[in-house]
């Protein structure tokens, strides 16, 4: 038999995996859904044991099964996850039981507040090549440290999702270097190492994983996590790292100049360099290979947006399918696809979870703007996906300042599905978009990762061959004009008011 490769992706509403060989060739997929934790507001988790730990296992066992393939047969597994954090004993068992999420956990307001003003924000920045934000994890440990000092105590290491599987798996305790960039402030990218003078009074920083490239191995299956996940003992696990590189990976992003679009519960873009790349505005790390770097954007909600509307404003539609009716998001797409671009003056601000970048305001709040008697439902989903388009947009022209400008971007995720949310996108952005015939996404890149870092895929340039484009969605130059006008209202919506959305948080966050 030939040697098999598994990718396996922790997702923020999925978890999905795939069983593949070393030439791309895919023989089993499954995926297994579950929900964040929104446990009040500014406050985001997942169960680690349930979803990070038992989706992964469970993935394992039905990917083998359904590609009959024996454990032995698995060569190496790849892993990537959302982008969060847990503290864990001596053994990787979870100290909490929430892994505490990404921007849209907003918990560290105060901390952000208190490091910038003891490190200030200069040196930080200079030094990490970020700001810090509600994305940046070293203000949600000295949450922790304030907040749950016994767990904080009692830590052994600080690991995000991917990072914590792999731990588990091999009993080796590794962050791949581009998760780390997200540490902030207490990565040091010019060195590749943690800062220890950046990391006192936040954490030791031997308390913290040793950084490798994600395309290195962590170590091998033991005994004991051969038995508790049906893989063989001594199969080659790779280092894990977040979901945006295997993403990536899985549509060929692995070059100066490659730019990716993630449509995801957010939207993330990642555009790769052979140096390093700097906005305030933007996140910077390196990228999984050795040499080379990312400057990426992430906006706080797309998919989770989508996906409030169908469960609030289209929860008919959601009744109706579970009795046979047509899938609601189809019909809210169908129902979008009527209503003429820029959605009759209505315009969303997509920040139901504060922004990420370029706002980088946890405190930023959504709006729905323009409505009059006229207006339905179609109307409204449509300026949703327009509203993620602008915040899209509002990214790419800081990387434009930056030096970055995009030609065309590589698309994937739940969105790729919908065609009125990429023509919108590409005519807001006035790029291309290549949307490849395979969107399996980060589960599907892990695989290649897999194979790469155990030596069983020479060349990093074979992941062309693993890709293949179906379709580019060019820009519609008619409906410029008014997306043009459309996103000035959008930008000037949020200057006007930023200090009402503020006041707003603060209300929220004291009632609760």
């Amino acid at each position: 038999m030939p040697p098999y490769l598994i990718g396996i992706d922790i997702g923020s509403y999925e978890s999905k995996g795939v069983l593949s060989d070393t030439q791309g060739t895919v023989l089993a997929t499954s995926a297994i859904k579950h929900e964040l934790q929104f446990l009040k507001p500014g406050f985001v988790e997942q169960d680690v044991e349930k979803v990070w730990w038992g989706e992964f296992v469970a993935l394992v066992r039905i990917l083998m099964e359904q590609a009959k393939v024996r454990p032995a047969d698995v060569a190496s597994v790849g892993l990537s996850g959302i982008y969060s954090m847990v503290p864990v004993d001596a053994a990787a068992n979870p100290l909490r039981s929430g892994g505490i999420m990404y921007g849209v956990d907003t918990r560290s307001v105060a901390e952000i507040d208190e490091l910038i003003g003891k490190l200030g924000a200069e040196q930080i920045f200079k030094r990490t090549g970020n700001g810090l934000s509600a994305q940046s994890m070293g203000p949600k440990i000295l949450w922790v440290q304030r907040n749950e000092p016994d767990v904080f105590r009692k830590a052994h290491s600080f690991l995000p999702c991917a990072n914590f599987i792999a731990a588990r798996l091999t009993g080796n305790f590794f962050i791949d270097h581009l998760t780390a960039g997200f540490f902030g402030p207490l990565y040091e990218p010019s060195r590749l190492a943690w800062a220890p003078d950046l990391c006192y009074g936040i954490v030791d920083p031997r308390n913290l994983p040793e950084p490798r490239w994600a395309t290195e191995l962590a170590g091998r299956v033991t005994a004991e996590a051969a038995g508790r996940t049906g893989l063989a003992e001594g199969t080659a696990v790779t280092i894990g790292t977040c979901d945006v590189a295997g993403e990536s990976m899985s549509i060929g992003v692995r070059s100066p100049g490659d730019m990716m679009l993630m449509y995801g519960s957010t939207a993330w873009i990642t555009l790769l360099s052979d140096a390093p790349m700097m906005d305030e505005h933007l996140f910077s790390t390196p990228y999984i290979f050795p040499g080379t770097y990312c400057l990426h954007g992430g906006m706080a909600t797309s998919g989770s947006l989508t996906r409030w509307f169908r469960d609030n404003i289209g929860a008919d539609l959601v009744a109706e399918e579970k009795n046979g009716s047509g899938e609601a998001y189809s019909v809210l797409t169908e129902a979008a696809s009527k209503v003429a671009p820029g959605s009759d003056g209505i315009v969303v601000l997509p920040y139901f979870s504060g922004e990420r970048s370029p706002l980088n305001d946890p405190d930023a709040r959504g709006m729905i703007f323009g409505l009059d008697i006229g207006h339905g439902r179609g109307h409204l989903y449509r300026a949703a996906l327009e509203g993620v388009g602008y915040s899209i947009n509002h990214s790419l022209q800081v990387m434009a300042k930056a030096g970055a400008k995009a030609k065309v971007m590589t698309s994937v995720g739940g969105g790729t599905k919908n065609p009125v949310w990429l023509q919108a996108v590409s005519d807001i952005t006035n790029v291309p978009q290549r949307v490849p015939a395979m969107t399996m996404g980060a589960s599907y890149g892990n695989c290649f990762i897999a194979g790469y870092a155990a030596g069983l895929i020479k060349d990093a340039a074979a992941i062309s061959d693993w890709v293949d484009i179906r379709k580019t969605v060019n820009p519609d130059a008619r409906n410029f004009p008014v997306y043009e006008r459309r996103m000035g209202t959008y930008l000037e919506l949020y200057r006007r008011t930023a200090d009402l959305m503020h006041a707003t948080s603060r209300e929220q966050r004291e009632a609760h």
